[in-house]
């Protein structure tokens, strides 16, 4: 088993502990914030997963690479892109509701 911790400055006084874990396919990612306590999605992991450093404090935004490396071939690959894939398709819904809403708004006026 390989592991590699981080501290992450979140809205908390204290940093949030993050801590990966790689064994043979299996990859485990914990966090100490509120959501990754209670066992949701955090935004610290995904954020390391994605390769953003900005946040550590513990000095080992080296590492960041290292568990990107650990990711493919794992489930959490397969959920991270499920994840990444509703965003993107989030973003493009928000931006045809916008546009509607500005087409109803100009209707509106006729």
């Amino acid at each position: 088993m390989e592991e590699i911790r981080f501290l992450v400055q979140g809205s908390a006084k204290e940093p949030y502990r993050i801590t990966f874990r790689k064994t043979a396919n299996n990859l485990a990612a914990y966090c100490t914030c509120p959501a990754g306590e209670n066992g949701q999605h955090c935004k610290h992991r995904m954020n390391i997963l994605r390769g953003i450093t900005s946040g550590i404090v513990s000095g080992n935004e080296a590492k960041v690479q290292v568990v990107t490396l650990w990711l493919p071939g794992t489930d959490v690959e397969v959920a991270l892109s499920s994840v990444i894939d509703a965003e993107k398709q989030y973003e493009r819904a928000k931006l045809e509701l916008s546009s509607a809403k500005k087409r109803l708004a100009r209707a509106f006026r006729d």
